[in-house]
């Protein structure tokens, strides 16, 4: 039955993130910065520069700007509007059962990082992804490199406690279908 199907995925999730929460202490600081969109500043310019160097038009920069830009928004829509609200899985981090079997990131101030209410799905995977998936569309050669990004930031939610890998999967799925969809739509007029 569907029930138990999803008790048994849920079981291979929750062991999953055992697996791999708390399994590098010493990556936390890392990991925490890894979640930041500030760390990743230098790649974002590195972007800009791709895409001024690409494309020449004014009209054409608009464009890709644009489709970041709606790419971002339909990603964090349907991940932390729709589905989150929806699907209402508690994170990991505010799992009762789960205090003392999780591993949590303690910030410098004392406050241990526990993220929102709900995880699934993960609105970093799916943003990041379905940047990652448009821009590398956008800039043939940067997608592997994207794509890994990604996964990196992706990796990082289970690390800090705050999703299962079943929430981080499917939002890289959520975020890579709709940076394609995106970029299909204004291929075109580049």
């Amino acid at each position: 039955s569907t029930n138990s199907m999803l008790e048994l995925l849920s079981g291979l999730d929750e062991s999953l993130f055992h697996a791999i929460n708390g399994a590098w202490p010493r990556g936390d600081t890392m990991m925490w910065w890894t979640s930041k969109p500030l760390a990743w500043a230098p790649l974002y310019v590195l972007l800009i520069i791709a895409v001024l160097k690409k494309y020449k038009s004014r009209a054409s920069r608009l464009l890709v700007l644009a489709g970041v830009g709606i790419t971002v928004g339909l990603c964090d829509l349907v991940s932390a509007k729709v589905l989150k609200p929806t699907a209402e899985r508690l994170r990991p981090s505010h799992r009762v059962e789960f205090v003392d079997s999780i591993h949590l990131y303690e910030r410098a101030d004392g406050i241990v990082y526990k993220g929102g209410k709900y995880s699934f799905v993960s609105s970093h995977a799916a943003n990041h992804m379905g940047v990652a998936i448009f821009l590398g569309a956008v800039l043939s050669g940067w997608l592997w490199w994207l794509v890994l990004w990604a996964v990196v930031i992706g990796y990082s939610r289970i690390h800090l406690g705050v999703h299962f890998p079943g929430d981080v999967i499917c939002g890289w799925m959520v975020g890579a279908g709709l940076g394609a969809v995106v970029f299909n739509v204004i291929r075109r007029r580049l």
